[in-house]
């Protein structure tokens, strides 16, 4: 790996510190004790960014870690020659310059101790107290000899547990991955695209929804230059053409600072380069990249209301983007990030996006819980703490860390606690709603009424029939929008229990963990009851009664009405199966439902493999001759589009399927996940024999990578 690839931030980096030379740190680290007074040279650097966050702090904790750290690994060798102790000390330099406290700091010098060495953690409870001893079990892995393959999912989740009870955790994982990372050229490339790729998929999601922004830039970068060297390349060329005197937010961060000074506003005014992948995700969101989106202003000031003041003179002086305009500091984040959000115009038309902020919410920003100190110290002065009802007033405790360590109980299966993790942190959004008893909860984007549901009752939800959103009743399948408020209904009846649809709806991996689960208890009502899902459509039970009314006869109405398929009971009634949306030439198999109506599969469909393990006889069933239509109403299908995220892909899918001279019953785009997106369309042809070129015509869409029918799975049990 080049240089520039081992650290892609090096060109953007105008105001950080020189990266230490740990080479010559490992030289210093060997050179033997040290007077008992003295700090070692080797961490005389950790003590230098140590002080500037924390004048008063005791450095004697510190040189006991060092030297504990430096004995007992010293003869050990990383794989790139450099003695093993510049390992830890380059970690607890990271933190130390995000502003870590003492015992964070104390914990990261013998992070690897207990793990590779013949410390116990005895010892370094005797030597050290409860809470390193707790940090450093924390972050130690467990052992594969033990664990095999399921080593890696379980030492994570055990870090997460540790990270439930104190979050300097996973501060201490976070530093410890980018060191590495920053490394990592010196190992085989596939061993290099798996760390990425774990990196990319857990440890950065968790930076993010921990506030650590610097750390998570990096850890982005890096992973970016492995995973995805020609982009990477692409972007390093654009970002180093685009470094030059003739910066255009030179010019409008100067006429920022006049404006600023002469209206009496004490503040700072800094570039703030964009990293690799920001320059990447602006270059695919606008297409060609303008000579101010490779950096953003930053505008620090003392107090909260300075910010509005500065939004003010901005918004006066200069022509605003108003769509640009976010306020974060009376909605912080959820990972505690607060700021401004503003664009403005500036000379010839550029414009530029502006940050504003307070020199503490800066901090904030940057190294989000790191920036907490002892987040577990109790003022003596500051008034008692009542139970927070919003999730954002116990930084220590994040909701969404909250739920993953309550799904996380019921996925005792290694990989299913891997893979629904992994499904969890990609969520790049959260939301927030209010519930009506005061309290609020986060959800990720796109998720429905029984997400609310089972994040507010947990297993209370299986009895959910509905929902009222913003004061009006709605379906459990309501898709929420940040700042709704969300009333779940319980019936009164506590034996009944959710419906198979609702895993459509699900987002969350409590909520579709709970009803799977619920579904493997009662294996019989696992099955899917045609009778309902056909007759009714999708989601009926968890529906208020009035929303039940009012939709059955819009559903009776528009539901297929098959005159061309033969079953062996001519007298049969005769209905098509909506989970699989059955169509000539597809081969069909039927069953008998309650009434004596005869419901019609698509041969593959796996409600058929669930209606014959619980002992459901099939009913031969065949298009009729030279029919196979509905009619004047022609056929119907529900078919799946695979696709990248683009603009303007919803409008030339819509006119594909519009040429095909196909109509659209329904459609359903589910949130953008990794830069996939998912598009369900539910559509009517005038003839089967058109659905082959309608699916052609979709997977010519450019960005569309697969069309296929959708089959809704059987829930097993």
């Amino acid at each position: 790996m080049s240089a520039e690839a081992a650290d892609p931030g090096a060109p953007l980096r105008r105001r950080s510190r020189p990266r230490i030379d740990l080479r010559r740190l490992g030289r210093v680290a060997l050179r033997g004790p040290v007077s008992r007074d003295r700090l070692p040279d080797a961490i005389s650097h950790v003590a230098e960014a140590h002080r500037a966050h924390h004048p008063d702090a005791d450095l004697t904790i510190l040189r006991r870690a060092y030297v504990l750290a430096e004995s007992s690994h010293r003869g050990q060798m990383r794989k790139s020659g450099e003695p093993y102790i510049t390992h830890p000390l380059a970690v607890t330099l990271i933190l130390a310059e995000l502003g870590a406290e003492t015992t964070t700091l104390t914990a990261s010098l013998l992070h690897d101790t207990v793990e590779d060495t013949e410390v116990t953690l005895d010892q370094v409870k005797e030597q050290f107290g409860d809470e390193v001893c707790y940090l450093v079990d924390g972050v130690t892995k467990l052992e594969k000899v033990d664990y095999g393959a399921a080593a890696e999912p379980e030492t994570f989740r055990k870090m997460l547990v540790a990270t439930g009870n104190d979050v300097r955790v996973m501060s201490i994982k976070l530093a410890d991955r980018l060191h590495n990372m920053r490394t990592l050229g010196v190992m085989r490339p596939e061993k290099q695209a798996r760390i990425a790729k774990v990196t990319r998929d857990v440890l950065i999601p968790l930076a993010e929804r921990l506030g650590v922004q610097a750390l998570k830039t990096e850890l982005e970068d890096l992973a970016f230059a492995i995973l995805h060297p020609e982009e990477y390349e692409e972007t390093r060329a654009l970002i180093a053409a685009a470094t030059g005197p003739d910066d255009p937010l030179e010019t409008i961060a100067d006429n920022v600072t006049h404006t600023l000074r002469d209206a009496g506003i004490s503040a700072e005014v800094l570039i703030r380069p964009r990293h690799f992948v920001s320059v990447h995700r602006v270059r695919r969101k606008r297409g060609e990249l303008r000579g101010t989106d490779f950096g953003r202003l930053l505008v620090l000031v003392g107090e909260d209301a300075d910010c509005y003041a500065v939004l003010g003179e901005l918004h006066t002086c200069f022509t605003p983007v108003i769509s640009e305009f976010k306020d974060f500091i009376a909605a912080p984040k959820f990972n505690l990030y607060q700021s401004l959000h503003t664009a403005v115009v500036g000379p010839e038309g550029a414009v530029a996006e502006v940050l504003i902020r307070t020199h503490r919410m800066h901090k904030v920003a940057e190294a989000g819980v790191v920036a907490l100190g002892n987040p577990y110290a109790q003022d003596p002065a500051a008034p008692p703490q009542t139970e927070p009802s919003d999730e954002r007033a116990d930084p220590t405790r994040p909701g969404w860390l909250s739920r993953l360590l309550d799904w996380q109980e019921s996925a005792t299966d290694p990989d299913t606690f891997w893979t629904t993790l992994r499904d969890d942190l990609a969520q790049d959004r959260e939301i927030t709603v209010f519930r009506t008893d005061g309290g609020t909860l986060g959800l990720p984007a796109g998720a429905s009424c029984v997400d609310a549901a089972y994040a507010q009752y947990g297993d209370l939800a299986h009895t959910a029939i509905g929902a009222r959103v913003n004061g009006r009743l709605a379906t459990l399948s309501t898709v929420l929008s940040d700042g709704d408020t969300v009333q779940p209904l319980l019936a009164q009846d506590t034996a009944s229990g959710p419906s198979p649809d609702w895993l459509d709806h699900a987002r969350t991996p409590a909520a579709r963990i709970a009803i799977t689960g619920w579904f493997s208890d009662h294996p019989d009502e696992a099955k899917p009851d045609p009778e309902t899902a056909d007759a009714t459509g999708p989601g009926t039970r968890g529906e208020p009664a009035a929303a039940t009314e009012r939709e059955a006869p819009a559903r009776s109405r528009s539901g297929p009405r098959p005159t061309g398929v033969v079953v062996d009971d001519p007298n049969a009634q005769v209905r098509l199966a909506g989970c699989c949306t059955p169509v000539p030439p597809d081969e069909l198999t039927g069953f008998v439902v309650r009434g004596g109506a005869v419901t019609v599969h698509r041969r593959e469909c796996p409600a058929v493999a669930a209606m014959q393990e619980i002992g459901r006889a099939p009913v031969a069933a065949s298009w009729a001759d030279g029919e196979g239509r509905e009619s004047d109403a022609g056929c119907r299908v529900t078919l799946v589009a695979e696709s990248f995220g683009r603009p303007r892909l919803l409008a030339d899918l819509t006119e594909a399927i519009a040429t095909a001279d196909a109509a659209i019953v329904s459609a359903t785009v589910e949130p953008p996940s990794e830069q996939r997106v998912r598009h369900t369309y539910t559509l009517r042809l005038p003839d089967a024999a058109g659905l082959p070129g309608l699916m052609r015509a979709m997977r010519d869409v450019a960005g569309v990578y697969d069309v296929s029918r959708a089959q809704h799975p059987a829930p097993t049990g």
